[in-house]
Order: C-alpha cells, then structure tokens, then sequence
C-alpha cells in the first residue's frame, strides 16, 4: 500500500487532521491545480486517513510541480 495520498484540501487542514488522527507526515506538497500531496510516516497512518478523508481523495495522476530544472547547473 501507497503512503502517498492526493487530497484536495488545504494544507493546514491536512495537517491538523493528521494531527487529530496521531498520523506522522513525512511529506507535505501543494499541487499546482490545488489540493495537496501528502505522504504519511507509515502505511497504517495512510490507510487510516484515507478511511477518514475518503470524500475527498483525488486521482493519483494529479500533476505535481517540477522539483528539478529542465537544464544542468553546471
């Protein structure tokens, strides 16, 4: 099971739920067509935000932002 999770709320709103929920977040992205990425600590704490956030879980082919640039640095 992913850890990943594509959800479209806020991300202060993901983390409190986390909180509320005692899931670890290694990861926290906001999505360029809103939403958020989260990757939780465990697979346990993912299965247990997504039985709790499941309304509104997004596709995981959401479209993220580019971490590397298109041309070296050198």
């Amino acid at each position: 099971m992913s850890r990943a999770i594509y959800l479209s709320l806020d991300e202060g709103v993901v983390v409190i739920r986390c909180l509320s929920e005692a899931v670890s977040i290694s990861t926290i992205e906001s999505l360029p067509g809103g939403g958020v990425r989260v990757v939780c600590a465990s697979s346990e704490g993912a299965e247990r935000i997504r039985r709790k956030l499941h309304e509104y879980i997004l596709d995981d082919d959401a479209t993220r932002h580019r971490h590397r640039p298109t041309t070296p640095l050198w």
